[in-house]
């Protein structure tokens, strides 16, 4: 079914172009878009929805009846000075013909990507309806997901929907509230140039609206239709595993989770027990301001003693200090790499405890 605006805004650019009065009402008779007041009109279509006439004359105006299919959909009258009022009416309800059924195909696609990416489809089904409605099953594709929050106020859906306009082969669709989805088609290029340049469009276009909090993630390049639920799949997981340990990111790459995409796998009572084993009662997160700052410098700078240092501003020997300090409360020296990894990944843990702990409430 075609939104009343969509109508809307087509008969009014029919009327300046045509210079005649359209109304469109439903089989009831009830008007849902029009450019004028078509007076008893609405007394009139009842009637005519009745009798077997695809078109006729009442009282000075041209009655034309539109259809889904078989099945009568709009009746379409059209007013005005002329002899060529016949003409117009019948190419005003071609076109409106015409718009029944292009977004009755989106319709059906829209609903198809959103079974496949719900993984709601057999395989054969999938191959069978991919043919149907004329998508290719053998292309490169990635799953990309907005996520937007509540912004109520941008009906991001179809602001998605033109930027991409020029795409003919992507899909745009949403499943909940807070995410829009692109079922990209890539090109036989640098697919990871081509992904990262898309999302990095999609964030310019978003910085250029004036919309806030947008974060966008992307799974792997698929290369069969009946895969795309996997890279759905893997986009999701990238937004939640980002939340968490690539907040200040607003794009973020499944495949750039690393170590992140496997502790985001863990159950809680498994890292309770992990944290319990390494640091006893105590949990690194509990460090004082100065040594947390001390151990996240320490890693951004490669366990590089004289590099952190020289960042933090204090001599060498009172970072290293610190480092002696820390390694007598916890066990672990940082400057051992096989301590310092699992220093490294038991923050990575505390972390997502956190986060799980504060999602449940």
């Amino acid at each position: 079914m075609i939104s009343n605006q969509i109508l809307q805004n087509t008969i009014e650019g029919l009327k300046s172009i045509a210079r005649a009065e359209l109304c469109v009402m439903d089989v009831d008779g009830k008007v849902v878009a029009s450019t004028a007041d078509m007076g008893s009109s609405s007394k009139a279509a009842v009637e005519f929805v009745a009798s077997f006439a695809d078109s006729q004359e009442i009282q000075g105006y041209q009655y034309f009846k539109i259809f889904d299919e078989q099945q009568l959909e709009y009746i379409l009258v059209v007013g005005g000075a002329g002899e060529d009022i016949y003409v117009i009416g019948k190419m005003a309800a071609f076109q409106i013909q015409s718009l029944l059924v292009a977004y009755k195909e989106r319709f059906d696609k829209d609903n198809f990507i959103k079974n496949l990416l719900l993984d709601n489809l057999l395989l054969v089904d999938i191959y069978s309806r991919a043919k149907k409605l004329h998508i290719q099953t053998d292309v490169s594709r990635v799953v990309m997901i907005v996520e937007h929050g509540h912004s109520k106020e941008n009906n991001m859906l179809e602001m998605m929907r033109v930027h991409f306009s020029n795409s003919s082969k992507d899909f745009i669709t949403a499943v909940d509230e807070n995410n829009v989805i692109v079922v990209k088609d890539l090109t036989e290029s640098d697919s990871a140039k081509e992904i990262e340049k898309a999302a990095k469009n999609l964030e310019s276009f978003f910085q250029k609206e004036g919309i806030k909090g947008v974060r966008i993630a992307y799974g792997t390049v698929i290369k069969e239709i009946k895969e795309v639920s996997r890279s759905y799949k893997e986009a999701k997981m990238a937004l939640d595993v980002g939340r968490i340990f690539f907040d200040d990111r607003n794009i973020v790459a499944y495949s750039e989770l690393g170590i992140g995409r496997l502790i985001y796998q863990l159950p809680i009572p498994l890292c309770k027990m992990f944290i319990k084993e390494i640091f006893g009662g105590k949990s690194p997160d509990e460090f004082d301001e100065e040594t947390l700052t001390t151990i996240y410098k320490f890693f951004e700078n490669s366990l590089n003693v004289s590099e952190t240092s020289r960042q933090l501003f204090i001599h060498r020997n009172t970072l290293v200090y610190r480092l002696d300090k820390l390694q007598k409360s916890t066990g672990l020296d940082l400057r051992v790499f096989e301590d310092a990894i699992t220093f490294k990944i038991a923050l990575m843990v505390v972390k997502y405890m956190r986060y799980m702990e504060n999602f449940e409430y």
